[in-house]
């Protein structure tokens, strides 16, 4: 019983189908030379707008590419001058600490140096007050 009802649904959307379509097809469409021209006209003017329009997309794809390339450029410039900089932060904190390590080694000079100058000074204070 279902099946004859869908059967029966879809003999009367074909008849129905028949129907329109042998409608639109009675329908005269004859264009007079004028109608064409125009169509002609007017889709020639919406190509031409298509163009431009295509062409303004195109322009700013290429500004957006070439500022997306400069970016990207200065990003690597940026890059290899930190890391340059990284290199020469740790060249410079070697020098520092040997740097550093040179200080310490001066000072326990001219401490010493120091000493021995108050050394020679006692000594020679000495030998003022023996003569």
């Amino acid at each position: 019983m279902a099946r004859r009802r869908v059967v029966l649904g879809l003999a009367v959307a074909l008849a129905l189908g028949v129907a329109v379509y042998l409608r639109l097809w009675t329908i005269d469409y004859s264009f007079s030379a004028g109608d064409a021209e125009l169509i002609r006209k007017e889709f020639d003017l919406a190509h031409r707008e298509a163009m431009d329009e295509s062409a303004e997309w195109r322009r700013m794809y290429d500004e957006e590419l070439e500022r997306a390339n400069r970016c990207k450029a200065e990003l690597r410039e940026l890059k290899e001058s930190f890391s340059n900089k990284a290199g020469d932060s740790a060249l410079s904190n070697s020098k520092l600490v040997m740097l550093q390590k040179e200080k310490l080694v001066l000072l326990k000079q001219v401490e010493a140096v120091k000493h021995e100058l108050e050394v020679e000074k006692l000594n020679c204070g000495s030998r003022d007050v023996k003569q």
